[in-house]
């Protein structure tokens, strides 16, 4: 398997289960040495350490509430004591909240803006001081922001402001790239069962995604070969539109 990413550093925040497991063995198969993030189960960011290290990775957990501003720069800060400088970002950590939006709480608000936009938000600003010159970030959105959903006003509100936060025209002089990552209906425990067949039949693929058919879109960005993609909202949904 090639080695693309041998010698570099990677962060992928929420790597604990889902597309951010994939992304972050992905990114390990390549050779990076990645940092597992989670909020609480430590159980689940262990396994994925064992998961990478079992074959011959290099993977580091590390606790850090994302929407914590505080947890933000401690996870920046450790990455750096324990691998080193940071070359690779994938600011994937979401949470959803499902409900009419004239049912949404106060509570139920900040929950999802204060983990998927501001948490997203800072984690992004704090890579931009970080990451090596040639290095990648990624922010991972929704195919849903392109879509009208029922019961989704809270989480589609708050990736379509991901979408935004995309900073590449800042960093393109020091040759990093910066692009948006919006996975389509896939196998991940975001997705309600009673969605499953409809979103299998939106696609020309007939199914919906695994895990891994995002990763490896993650995994192209980080790599040299996307190096002349920067700015752009790469959509990795099956064809689903």
């Amino acid at each position: 398997m090639s080695q693309s990413l041998q010698g570099k550093t990677a962060i992928v925040t929420g790597s604990s289960r889902g597309i951010g497991r994939a992304i972050a063995e992905g990114l390990a198969a390549k050779g990076a040495a990645v940092v597992v993030n989670y909020v609480g189960n430590n159980k689940a960011a262990d396994e994925v350490v064992a998961a990478i290290t079992d074959k011959g990775g290099k993977a580091v957990a590390i606790q850090a509430d994302i929407s914590v501003l505080a947890d933000v720069r401690r996870l920046f800060d450790e990455t750096e004591r324990r691998l080193g400088k940071i070359d690779i970002v994938v600011a994937n950590v979401g949470v959803a909240v499902i409900k009419p939006l004239i049912e949404a709480t106060e509570a139920d608000f900040d929950l999802v803006f204060g983990t998927n936009a501001r948490g997203t938000f800072f984690t992004l600003q704090e890579a931009a001081k970080r990451v090596r010159d040639g290095g990648r970030i990624i922010a991972v959105s929704t195919g849903g922001t392109k879509m009208f959903f029922t019961q989704t006003a809270l989480y589609l509100g708050s990736k379509g402001a991901v979408e935004q936060f995309v900073l590449s025209r800042e960093l393109g002089p020091r040759g990093v790239t910066v692009n948006a990552l919006s996975p389509g209906f896939t196998d991940t425990d975001l997705l309600p069962e009673r969605d499953r067949a409809v979103a299998a039949g939106m696609s020309p693929f007939g199914r919906i995604g695994a895990p891994r058919d995002v990763a490896d879109v993650a995994v192209f960005l980080a790599s040299d070969e996307a190096r002349w993609l920067t700015g752009e909202n790469i959509q990795a949904g099956g064809g689903v539109a």
